[in-house]
């Protein structure tokens, strides 16, 4: 899968973020109906599916060294972006043998990793980097392996250790989350961590979603995706940093609405680990306007319906209720009426004017 680049893009200040026409089509649109309540959502994530996001176990696009760029400048503003707990340290070598096997598989042109025994060699051609380094030796790697490959991959992480039946979140990378603090949430149990979802509880989707993930086996991993709606294509939108992106919702106007108004979607997979038995948790964050989305026929119709059909309770934990009113107005002259078919792919390979 050759990748062409676009380094130079900014998630902050001047956001320059652009996505090219492929880019549009290949966001992983989370609506598969024209109506949007929680459920567990969960499938296999094997490669290929509705969308050209699920072709790779760790999606790697145009934007990768920009948002890798982005990540570095979070960590240098607050390091505790990236937390382990000390017990963790052998889910930290398991993700970082995934991430990286995974990339050299899926990207070869871009990434290789070698192995002689435990001397291994680490090859990321985008980013610059060669490092070798001896697997389980935490002193030969510049920083821990979990915060290492981590760096070099989009969206976030978490690594959920498994005890008492339940799930812990006792690590973390998180720099380009939808208003969720690791500093807070870290140690936190599986219903601690997903406390303030409104509705959910009381239809049971986590229980179920623990119960499922608690029997995860090793090489069976799941994906499901999750959304929200964000002002500017900005990545962090974290509440340590809410007083520097809390105020762009008021920026939002009739006029300026689809370039405003992004819709973010979680790609969200979870993973097995064979020698900690911790579960690797990816929160891959993909960002498109709704000026974009309504390029789309098919998409433009299907976000329409959710948004102006919306449960009260869930647009107010997304934070939509200042905007969500501007975006239906947006689009219902966009809406024909025509049905959708089911499902998330975009019945188009050529985006409307």
């Amino acid at each position: 899968m050759t990748v062409q680049f676009k380094p130079a893009e900014t998630f902050r200040d001047t956001f320059t973020y652009r996505k090219s026409p492929e880019d549009i089509l290949r966001f992983p649109f989370p609506f598969p109906e024209d109506e949007y309540m929680y459920s567990v959502n969960i499938e296999p994530h094997v490669r290929g599916g509705a969308s050209p996001a699920f072709q790779a176990a760790f999606d790697i696009d145009e934007h990768y060294i920009a948002e890798c760029r982005e990540r570095e400048r979070v960590l240098k503003e607050d390091p505790k972006r990236c937390q382990v707990l000390p017990h963790m340290l052998a889910a930290e070598w398991d993700s970082l043998e995934l991430i990286m096997e995974s990339l050299a598989q899926d990207y070869p042109e871009h990434f290789s990793l070698t192995k002689a025994g435990d001397l291994w060699t680490w090859v990321n051609r985008p980013l610059n980097i060669h490092q070798s380094f001896t697997f389980g030796k935490v002193e030969t790697l510049p920083c821990g392996p979990f915060e290492y490959i981590t760096r070099q991959a989009q969206g976030d992480f978490t690594l959920q250790d498994q005890r008492d039946d339940n799930l812990f979140v006792d690590g973390g990378m998180v720099t380009t989350q939808a208003d969720w603090s690791l500093e807070f949430d870290i140690g936190m149990s599986f219903h601690e961590w997903h406390g303030p979802v409104p509705l959910a509880h009381e239809k049971g989707v986590f229980d179920r979603a623990l119960k499922y993930l608690l029997r995860l086996q090793y090489g069976q991993p799941v994906r499901r995706l999750n959304w929200t709606m964000t002002i500017n294509p900005r990545l962090d939108t974290s509440p340590e940093n809410y007083p520097v992106w809390g105020p762009d919702k008021a920026s939002v106007t009739p006029d300026n609405v689809a370039d405003k108004v992004h819709l973010r979607v979680e790609l969200q997979t979870l993973f097995r680990l064979p020698r900690s038995n911790a579960i690797l948790f990816g929160i891959r964050c993909y960002l498109t306007s709704v000026a974009d989305i309504a390029r789309v026929p098919k998409w433009r119709r299907r976000l329409h319906r959710v948004l102006r059909d919306l449960h009260p309770d869930i647009a107010a934990y997304k934070g939509l209720p200042r905007f969500r009113q501007m975006v239906v107005d947006h689009l219902a002259p966009l809406d024909d009426g025509t049905p959708t078919s089911k499902g998330i792919a975009p019945d188009t390979e050529v985006l409307a004017g």
